[in-house]
C-alpha cells in the first residue's frame, strides 16, 4: 500500500472525511487512505490498513491487522478476522443472486476467519437467512476470481484456486483443495482433505481424503496430502483399503457405512469417511472405472 498522509494514519472517527474507527475502538494505529469511504458503523481493529478506493458500508467489523489493499468493496453485516488480507476487486458481503432477495433484506451476513488470503476479484455473498452466516474459516486461501455463494460453509486451511465456483449452501471441509475453474453444485459437500483437480464439476458429495477429476469422477485417495499432514503409514494404508473395498465397489449405502465402520476401528480418517457417508443426503461421487488402480500417488 502507498504512503498515507500523516493526518489520516491514526484516524479514530471522522465521518466528514469518510473515515470511521468504529464504536468502542481503541487508539491503535490505523492507516486509512483519504480516498477510502468507511461507514460510521464500521468497527476497525488495531493495525487495520484500508487502501485507496476501498468502500465499506454497513456493520462491518475488521479484526486486528486486516489489510484491504485497494478498491475492495465490503458490505455488512460482515466480520473479517485478524490479519486477513484482501486484494483489489474483491467484493464481500453483497446480497445472494436470487430474484427473491431485495436490497436491505435481513441476513446473518458473512464471517471470514483469521489469516486468510482473499485475492483479486473474489466474491463472497451473504447468507439467505438470519441465523447462520456464509462462513469462510481460518487460513483459507481464495485465489483470483473464486466465488462463494450464499450460505456456503468453508472450513479451515482450505485452498480454493482461481475461478472456482461454490454454489449456494455448498460445504467445503477442513484442508480440502479445489483446483482451478472447478464448479461445485448447490448443497454439495467436499470432504476433509479431499482434492479436486482443475476443470472439475461436482454435483455429488465428495468423500474426505479422496481425489477426483472431471465430472463426478473419483480416482483414489489423497495419499500425498495425508503424508504431508503427518498421517501414519498405517492410517494411509487403511484409508486406501477403505477406498478400494467401498468406493470402488457397487455397494448399497448401508453396506458402505457398515464396511467403513469396520475398517475405521482405530483409524480416524476411515471413521470420518463412514460419518460422511452416513450423513449424506445426496449421492456419493462414484469411482471412475476407467482409472483402474491408479490413485495418483506419486510421492512427495
Amino acid at each position: 500500500m502507498g504512503e498515507y498522509t500523516a493526518g489520516m494514519e491514526n484516524a479514530e472517527v471522522s465521518v466528514a472525511s469518510g473515515v470511521a474507527g468504529g464504536a468502542g475502538g481503541g487508539l491503535g494505529r490505523r492507516e486509512i487512505h483519504p480516498s477510502a469511504i468507511v461507514d460510521a458503523r464500521a468497527v476497525l481493529g488495531d493495525g487495520v490498513k484500508i487502501g485507496p478506493g476501498c468502500i465499506i458500508t454497513g456493520a462491518v467489523v475488521l479484526g486486528e491487522g486486516v489489510e484491504l489493499v485497494a478498491r475492495v468493496y465490503l458490505q455488512g453485516p460482515l466480520t473479517i478476522g485478524a490479519r486477513t488480507r484482501v486484494w483489489p476487486g474483491a467484493v464481500l458481503g453483497c446480497e445472494p443472486q436470487d430474484y427473491k432477495v431485495k436490497p436491505g433484506f435481513p441476513t446473518a451476513g458473512v464471517v471470514i476467519g483469521a489469516d486468510c488470503l482473499v485475492r483479486e476479484n473474489v466474491t463472497v455473498h451473504s447468507a439467505s437467512k438470519v441465523d447462520v452466516p456464509t462462513r469462510v474459516g481460518d487460513r483459507v486461501f481464495m485465489m483470483v476470481g473464486s466465488h462463494a455463494g450464499h450460505d456456503v460453509q468453508i472450513g479451515n486451511d482450505v485452498v480454493i484456486v482461481n475461478g472456482v465456483l461454490l454454489a449456494g449452501h455448498a460445504q467445503v471441509h477442513d484442508r480440502a483443495t479445489i483446483s482451478g475453474n472447478t464448479a461445485v453444485h448447490q448443497f454439495i459437500r467436499i470432504g476433509k482433505f479431499a482434492m479436486l483437480s482443475g476443470l472439475s464439476a461436482a454435483s455429488t458429495d465428495f468423500p474426505p481424503y479422496c481425489m477426483g477429476y472431471g465430472r463426478n469422477r473419483m480416482v483414489g485417495i489423497n495419499a500425498v496430502g495425508m503424508r504431508r499432514a503427518g498421517f501414519t503409514r498405517e492410517q494411509i494404508t487403511r484409508t486406501r483399503q477403505a477406498y478400494r473395498e467401498v468406493f470402488r465397489q457397487s455397494l448399497t449405502r448401508p453396506a458402505m457405512i457398515q464396511r467403513l465402520a469396520e475398517l475405521g476401528v482405530d483409524c480416524p480418517p476411515v471413521q470420518e469417511m463412514a460419518e460422511f457417508v452416513r450423513t449424506a443426503t445426496r449421492a456419493i461421487m462414484p469411482h471412475d472405472p476407467t482409472a483402474g488402480g491408479v490413485e495418483h500417488d506419486t510421492g512427495d
